[in-house]
């Protein structure tokens, strides 16, 4: 019998989280990449476990891996979207903050994504109608709330809208730190932690559209009902790009002040 999307999407996230879990604690060798990053073993094992997966089910699908690169027709209408391990550093420096990304975007969008925690065994999921969270092979809705006041920033490059915005700025604003608290985690887990309450909100710069690192996590909040825009407020992917991602109106209203402050005071703009 046929495995539908969203559960081939658990399944690819669970195989690479497996393979993260177990290589935890190793010594692995660093494979060197662009800017200063780099990837471990563990990254390139966990994503051919997951292509692995998805290979086997959808043969045919077009795949896009972070460490893979691109396979399959440019203009395919099925592609797969796959971060093994979001958050290598942390993961190198034996720090258990990591998530394992699978996406499938159509010509109707990102339709099953899913984000698993290697350490908690929690999978974050969604079919593009509900979001869940699995534990232990039970699903339970995820529920966005801002009562938490904490907003992670992602404070990693590429910044393509420095000088006008520098996401590392809204730490130092008197505004932001009277009505948040910051955190700082350098893993898209953040993102997905939203749509479960546990964030009150996300933010970052960069231009995200087909991006392997974000395609779940945004998916997630989108289907939890949370507010998701660019970082001015405009529509995804589009304008100067970016990502506001916050539990409710209110809190995504004053991050969007918070940024356009930046903005306004930038002469160039």
């Amino acid at each position: 019998m046929s495995i539908e999307d969203r559960d081939l999407a658990i399944a690819a996230a669970e195989a690479g989280a497996a393979v993260v879990r177990a290589k935890y604690g190793a010594s692995l060798a660093r494979v060197d990449k662009s800017g200063g990053d780099f990837a471990t073993a563990a990254d390139i094992e966990a994503e051919h476990a997951i292509i692995e997966v998805l290979r086997t089910a959808r043969p045919d699908d077009a795949v896009t891996g972070e460490e893979s690169g691109r396979t399959g027709a440019d203009d395919a209408e099925r592609r797969w979207l796959v971060d093994p391990l979001c958050g290598t550093l942390n993961y190198a420096v034996r720090t258990m903050l990591v998530a394992v990304n699978v996406a499938l975007r159509t010509r109707l969008g990102v339709t099953v994504a899913a984000s698993a925690d290697p350490f908690t065994g929690e999978v974050f999921w969604t079919d593009g109608t509900g979001a869940y969270v699995r534990r232990d092979g039970v699903d339970e809705r995820l529920t966005p709330s801002a009562e938490s006041r904490l907003v992670d920033v992602n404070l990693d490059p590429p910044f393509p809208n420095d000088p006008a915005f520098r996401a590392v700025r809204l730490l130092a604003d008197p505004e932001f730190v009277a009505a948040f608290r910051p955190r700082v985690v350098s893993t898209t887990l953040a993102v997905a932690w939203v749509a479960a309450g546990r964030r009150a909100a996300y933010v970052t710069d960069g231009h995200l559209g087909d991006s392997v690192h974000f395609a779940s996590g945004i998916a997630l909040c989108q289907a939890a009902g949370c507010v998701v825009t660019g970082i001015q407020g405009q529509p995804l992917h589009t304008g100067v790009g970016g990502l506001v991602v916050a539990a409710d109106q209110d809190t995504h209203a004053a991050l969007l002040a918070l940024v356009g402050s930046q903005f306004a005071a930038d002469p160039a703009r």
